[in-house]
């Protein structure tokens, strides 16, 4: 990792942290998203169902960041899976986003029960041929998932963004990733809604480098190699999530911080979870 950016295994580079927007709507996530964006945030993460491309687009035209200078993540929706729903789809997410480009379409559920992602997966390598996507990749794929669109395409996704904490640390996924060449993002990097920034052990770690519970879990996933997407509707609590990269783990500390597992907390079992 170089000037805090990953190598994606097409030659392009994703920020190694961003900013996640689901909730961010209206005129206050406007000035959310553009705060952020003057706060340094580089990697913007929304989604056709976060219902808010338009004010990520709205965010984007006010912050005076040069476009190039940003990377745009957004998703396909599970009811647009599908080859010319696929293409459809991007269309309108492309329109609300006011771009030329995004830098990175994910599919954002595998939707098993529909058998579709392999055809919406064919659709998205068109688009990335065609320009108007740099990067491509999916969200909640299992290692089985992956494999299918590798061997049936030819083509392996470069990101995975999924459900990433240190309660449920996915270490089998990234392993798999790792040798695919595969980047992990983590959605829900502080296990929202839970006890996590109050346990002991991170309590701990915190005092021990003078920084916050949220910061050495944020340090965690860059340790990991893992690029997080917190989300905060708080200007202070975003700028403290973005200072993490002078945060230098132990390993000790990192094994205490993965030590946590619990196992998946939000029910979104690949498998078996369906997105519309």
């Amino acid at each position: 990792m170089t000037a805090h950016a990953y190598a994606l295994a097409d030659g392009n580079t994703i920020p190694a942290i961003g900013l996640g927007t689901y909730g961010l709507n209206d005129q206050t996530g406007v000035e959310a998203i553009e705060t952020a964006i003057r706060d340094g945030y580089r990697l913007l993460d929304t989604a056709y169902n976060y219902g808010n491309e338009e004010v990520v687009a709205e965010a984007v035209r006010r912050s005076g960041v040069d476009r190039s200078d940003l990377f745009i993540t957004t998703k396909l929706p599970g009811r647009h899976h599908g080859a010319e729903e696929t293409l459809a789809s991007f269309e309108q997410s492309r329109t609300r986003l006011d771009l030329e480009w995004v830098d990175l379409y994910l599919i954002h559920w595998p939707n098993p029960s529909r058998d579709k992602y392999v055809d919406s997966w064919r659709s998205m390598i068109k688009l990335r041929e065609r320009g108007v996507v740099r990067s491509i990749g999916v969200s909640n794929f299992t290692a089985e998932m992956l494999e299918r669109l590798g061997s049936e395409t030819g083509l392996m996704p470069v990101v995975n963004q999924v459900e990433l904490h240190p309660y449920f640390s996915q270490a089998e996924l990234r392993a798999f990733h790792a040798e695919h060449g595969i980047r992990t993002e983590s959605w829900s990097p502080l296990a929202k809604r839970t006890e996590l920034l109050a346990e002991h052990a991170l309590v701990e770690i915190a005092a021990r480098h003078g920084v916050t519970t949220a910061q050495v879990v944020l340090a965690w996933h860059l340790a990991l190699g893992a690029v997080p997407i917190p989300k905060s509707a708080d200007a202070a609590r975003r700028r403290e999530n973005l200072d993490v990269f002078g945060i230098e783990l132990a390993q000790d500390e990192i094994d205490a911080i993965s030590a946590l597992e619990r196992g998946r907390i939000w029910g979104g079992d690949p498998e078996s979870h369906e997105e519309l």
